[in-house]
């Protein structure tokens, strides 16, 4: 499950993607579409320990290791947010920590035009998400990572 391209060229790629789709309405609808090929989440990781504070719906985020790599699975019981998250996951997972973390997400999402199409609680909710994954990588960087 190791991506070989480089967070970077992910994010040109979807950037291409979502100048295509114009106005924020097809962004969002694309966001939405997402969200919809995202694996389902195991029942065993919708446990509180693994949901993400900050986001106006439950989104639940767990992680796993493949080598020195983080891997993210993710759910919500909202379809925006269970977009938003497969959005974050086709950035972030199956990267190592220090890319993670070197890494400008709000760059990233603000060159996508997501966080303008998104309301106030969206938007802080999406940061909430990608907190949380730079938290999980930045705890394995110091060695105090609990993922197996």
């Amino acid at each position: 499950m190791t991506s070989t391209a480089s967070i970077d060229a992910v994010l040109a790629e979807l950037a291409e993607e979502f100048d295509l789709l114009g106005d924020w309405e097809g962004r969002i609808e694309y966001v939405i579409e997402l969200g919809k090929d995202l694996a389902p989440l195991p029942d065993a990781d919708r446990i509180d320990a693994n949901k993400v504070s900050g986001c106006a719906a439950q989104v639940w985020l767990a992680v796993r290791r493949d080598g020195d790599r983080m891997v993210f699975l993710a759910d919500s019981d909202s379809a925006l947010s269970k977009g938003n998250i497969a959005l974050l996951l086709r950035l972030y997972s199956s990267r190592t920590p220090t890319e993670i973390l070197g890494f400008d997400a709000r760059a990233a999402l603000d060159r996508l035009g997501l966080p303008s199409a998104l309301t106030r609680q969206r938007a802080n909710g999406l940061n909430a998400m990608v907190g949380r994954i730079r938290d999980e990588a930045a705890l394995v960087l110091a060695g105090q990572d609990a993922v197996p």
